[in-house]
């Protein structure tokens, strides 16, 4: 069957959700299925505002979580011009930019303590007394592939529970092994009180889920939640993903993707040693982020360079992604070999040498 109505069960359904929730943490066993991370994303806003019965919510900037109207309120990039009023009640926390944050010690090095104490602050300052929720990505995918920095997802973990909102993890792109383990929370062993899950989920087509325990899932039907769509349970998107879990699980597809993910973002800072153009290499697993810079010491960014950059390994047949003006956002499919990486690599030297 391609479709039941929203409110029925299929074999595929179910089947997914076992698989689905086997490698979790034990109690987040209740999976909302819809089509999109958008949709799955609102649901789990949605969860956070009935169970602890608030509607404040608190993302990162330049994050990326949707585009219906309230995901869109949440995220804070260029996209928002011209789409105002947003929705009330919509907090920003500081992008974790290692490379070019204000907030130093004295050696130079990253103060994101600091940087995220002063801003919880500020928030504080301004709330109205109704935060409920916190989303963030770990690896920012369409924000330059800023990479939490290691112990911030803890620390927001601890920010969120003492003034008791839920934390919210959207995977929509770093989920199901990109990053070198299953999920990327799994890098920091922090479990988050609801997960949201989309784009590899059925390997391309149209299915998300929003993932969270089951103590909270009694709260949400004690007070009557409801969110689904018309595309909500699908048996044929629902077979897809069960039947893509099973390959990522079972033919060591994490692994490889942490295996290549070393070798692009080792070769690309050999690259980066060479060529003064790269200000910065970051990422995790098979998402990279090559910085190009026109001046290394003002860290300016350089977009008319980049997009020349971007034109010349188009025409040599590599495809680089720019986002943030002049991140070139590298995300490999996980079979890809050695060579072809290798291959890849290759290429962009040829033009950054040109």
């Amino acid at each position: 069957l391609e479709y039941l109505s929203s409110c029925m069960l299929s074999e595929p359904v179910i089947s997914l959700v076992n698989r689905l929730i086997s490698p979790l943490p034990s109690d987040h066993d209740k999976v909302v299925f819809d089509s999109t991370v958008s949709e799955s994303n609102e649901a789990a806003t949605r969860m956070a505002e009935i169970c602890i019965g608030k509607f404040e919510v608190v993302a990162l900037r330049q994050s990326w979580h949707g585009m219906t109207s309230e995901t869109h309120a949440w995220q804070y990039q260029g996209e928002r011009k011209g789409h105002s009023p947003t929705f009330p009640g919509q907090f920003m926390l500081p992008q974790p930019n290692a490379y070019r944050s204000i907030f130093r010690h004295p050696d130079g090095s990253y103060d994101w303590k600091t940087e995220l104490s002063y801003r919880w602050q500020m928030i504080g300052q301004a709330s109205g007394g109704s935060l409920a929720a916190c989303i963030v990505e770990c690896v920012q995918g369409d924000g330059g592939i800023h990479v939490l920095p290691d112990g911030y997802l803890k620390a927001l973990k601890s920010y969120c529970d003492e003034r008791e909102m839920l934390l919210i993890v959207d995977e929509a792109q770093t989920g199901l092994g990109r990053t070198g383990e299953l999920f990327a929370f799994d890098h920091e062993h922090v479990v988050p009180d609801i997960l949201t899950l989309s784009k590899p989920l059925a390997n391309g087509l149209p299915l998300s889920a929003a993932i969270t325990s089951a103590p909270l899932n009694t709260v949400c039907e004690q007070n009557a939640f409801l969110f689904f769509t018309t595309h909500t349970n699908e048996p044929m998107m629902a077979a897809v993903g069960d039947k893509t879990l099973e390959i990522v699980l079972g033919c060591g597809l994490v692994n490889q993707a942490r295996e290549r993910g070393d070798q692009l973002r080792d070769g690309s800072r050999k690259l980066q040693e060479k060529f003064a153009c790269i200000g910065d290499v970051r990422g995790r697993g098979l998402m990279v982020g090559v910085d190009i810079v026109g001046d290394p010491n003002s860290k300016e960014a350089d977009p008319g360079l980049a997009m020349r950059l971007a034109r010349g390994m188009w025409q040599l047949g590599l495809w680089c992604q720019l986002q943030s003006r002049a991140v070139f956002r590298i995300g490999p499919p996980f079979n890809s070999s050695c060579e072809q990486i290798a291959e890849g690599l290759r290429i962009m030297e040829d033009v950054f040498a040109a």
